[in-house]
Order: C-alpha cells, then sequence, then structure tokens
C-alpha cells in the first residue's frame, strides 16, 4: 500500500454516568457472575437524557485538541462512524462543522456499526493518498444506550456509550498505513439489526422491539470466528509481513470470549490485545479507538508500533487495518518521529 496518510492525533470521550452489573441485577433477571463470564464485562457508560452522539463527539475532539495542541479549523473533510445519529439529517458530521467553525469541510455520516471507525480510517486515507484531501477529522462514536431494549436480557448487559477521534493528515514521508482488507456477508444482516423505515426484518422474526437493537449472538459469533482470524491473514499476507511483527492487535470489544477465541484460532497472544469493554461494555464504533487511548494511558502502545486493528458488526460488515502508531508528539514527550515502514 503506497499510503500518503499518517494519524497524527487520538482523544476520547465516555459519559459520566456508570451502569454496573449489579445495577442491572435490579432490572433483569441476570447476576454480575453471569454477565462476567459471559461477556468479561463489568461495567458500561451511559449517555445523560441530554446528551447525543453529537455531544459525545464534541467532547473527544476536544480531548483531542488539549493533548496533541492541535487544530481543526483547516480540516477539509469530516468523517462520523455511526449508526446512531442524533438524526437521520443533518449528519453528525454537519454538527461538527457547525461547532468547530470549519469553515471549508465536508461532512458525511458513515455506517458500517463496528467497522465504522476502520472503514473510516480506511476511507481517510485513500482519499488523502489519492490527493483529494489534505486533514480529515475521523470520528467513531454512539449512543447506544438510546436504542437497547433493557427488556431483552441478552442485549442490554453489552452496550454502552463512546466516542474516540482522530486526525489523517497528509504525509508521504512517514506514513501510518500499511495493508488493509474489507468485506461484508450482507445475508447475515438479518442476525444483527435495528429497524428504520422498514420494518421487514423484525416483523420476518417476531420480534417487537421496534428501533431496538436486535441480535442472534450465537450466529454473530460463529461468523466472527470464521471471518477474523481469516481476515487477519489477509491484512498480513497484503503487508507482506507476519503476525508476530505486530505489536498490538486491537480487535472490534464485542465480548471478551470472542477476543480470546479470535486469538485462539490465529494465534496471535492475547496478552498483547487490547480491548475497552472491561469498563465501556460493546461501544461499536468507539471501541476501537477507546481500546487504542487506553493502550497509550497504560504506557503500553508506543510511538513506532505496529497495530492490527480489526472492526466487524451489522451488515454484517468487517474492516482490518494494519497500521503505524506514529503520532504528532505531545506536549512534554520528547519522542522521536519513526518512519512507520515495514
Amino acid at each position: 500500500m503506497n499510503s500518503q496518510a499518517r494519524i497524527t492525533a487520538l482523544g476520547t470521550y465516555t459519559p459520566d454516568r456508570i451502569l454496573t452489573n449489579f445495577d442491572l441485577e435490579q432490572m433483569i433477571d441476570t447476576s454480575d457472575e453471569w454477565i462476567r463470564q459471559r461477556t468479561g464485562i463489568r461495567e458500561r457508560r451511559i449517555a445523560a437524557a441530554d446528551q447525543f452522539t453529537s455531544s459525545l463527539c464534541f467532547a473527544a475532539i476536544e480531548d483531542m485538541l488539549q493533548r496533541y495542541q492541535k487544530q481543526v479549523s483547516d480540516v477539509d473533510l469530516i468523517i462520523v462512524c455511526t449508526s446512531t445519529p442524533d438524526y437521520p439529517f443533518p449528519s453528525v458530521a454537519s454538527l461538527i462543522q457547525a461547532r468547530f467553525q470549519i469553515k471549508q469541510a465536508g461532512a458525511i455520516d458513515l455506517s458500517a456499526t463496528c467497522a465504522g471507525f476502520t472503514y473510516g480510517l480506511h476511507l481517510a486515507n485513500g482519499l488523502i493518498t489519492a490527493g483529494l484531501q489534505r486533514k480529515v477529522l475521523v470520528i467513531g462514536a454512539e449512543t447506544l444506550s438510546k436504542v437497547t431494549d433493557y427488556s431483552d436480557r441478552t442485549t442490554c448487559i453489552l452496550f454502552g456509550d463512546g466516542a474516540g477521534a482522530v486526525l489523517v493528515e497528509r504525509d508521504p514521508e512517514q506514513p501510518s498505513f500499511h495493508a488493509a482488507h474489507l468485506g461484508s456477508k450482507g445475508d447475515g444482516g438479518v442476525h444483527l439489526f435495528r429497524t428504520g423505515l422498514s420494518t421487514r426484518l423484525l416483523e420476518q422474526h417476531g420480534h417487537t422491539a421496534e428501533g431496538k437493537i436486535v441480535q442472534n449472538g450465537r450466529e454473530v459469533m460463529k461468523w466472527a470466528l470464521k471471518t477474523v482470524p481469516t481476515g487477519m491473514q489477509a491484512v498480513m499476507e497484503q503487508a507482506q509481513a507476519t503476525l508476530d511483527q505486530v505489536d498490538w492487535f486491537i480487535p472490534h470489544s464485542a465480548n471478551l470470549r470472542m477476543i480470546e477465541s479470535i486469538c485462539e484460532r490465529s494465534g496471535y497472544p492475547l496478552e498483547q490485545t487490547l480491548y475497552s469493554l472491561e469498563y465501556f461494555g460493546n461501544t461499536s464504533a468507539a471501541t476501537i479507538p477507546l481500546a487504542l487511548d487506553l493502550g497509550i494511558k497504560q504506557g503500553k502502545v508506543q510511538s513506532g508500533d505496529k497495530l492490527l486493528l480489526f472492526g466487524f458488526g451489522g451488515g454484517l460488515v468487517y474492516a482490518g487495518l494494519l497500521i503505524t502508531w506514529n503520532p504528532h508528539s505531545q506536549p512534554g514527550n520528547r519522542q522521536e518521529e519513526i518512519n512507520g515502514a515495514f
């Protein structure tokens, strides 16, 4: 991949309200032990009644600007990866353009559910490498709590709210992107969906939770365990590299048992795998940037590290990326710029 793009900054945000497994015990027939054994989740963050996806995006961008001393006034494209926009239109991206008074920027929302963030990064890299854009703001953000059926004990234990924002800028000398592998299994969409203008899938399966997430976890798990390890290998083959050259694997944080099985099947060590689900739950398009940020704050991810990102979810869609983490230095961090080429 002859990339011309570099990820230069990252910011994240999660709401203040915490919903623990013990809180859920008071709402439905479940237990902390049952949830932790099956998912690895202890708690999740929940947006306030007056907080929407745009609110979380604003806060994540502000976090990025503060930590990396960046600006977004010269961004020429905003991509918001979400399946829970404030409105069908205007887009969340347009709300961000207005909030930060970005004078000349395209604005689009991208719907690829839990693979949204990796799709957004891939799109940003492609547009910059093609010479069509120079600086792209990519955000993965969700308020899944607003579309969760809290009477469904199989799904309400999973989902939380959060956002992660990155800047992708033109830099042919030190690009971040090495390889990508994308795909879809559209006939599997019946196993994970939410109604919109059409309720056909809801009627087909005899559900009544209109506008809420409906998931057949067993079928989604089967698909992911077959698709993700194969996709990981496809990414590495394109990069002409091997998995043992990857410093950190960052999959979509859907379920810890799923991640453990993916690592076992792919041969990648779980101890070099980052996830955000334990205290944030499944935040769909936000899980990967949240996990990356946790890795940075814990001192695990260092500049120059090779990261394998892999998003997968409703659609069914997936996207894997091999990148080098080589942001612009944070204030007070004297890290050296590292060329990301293998």
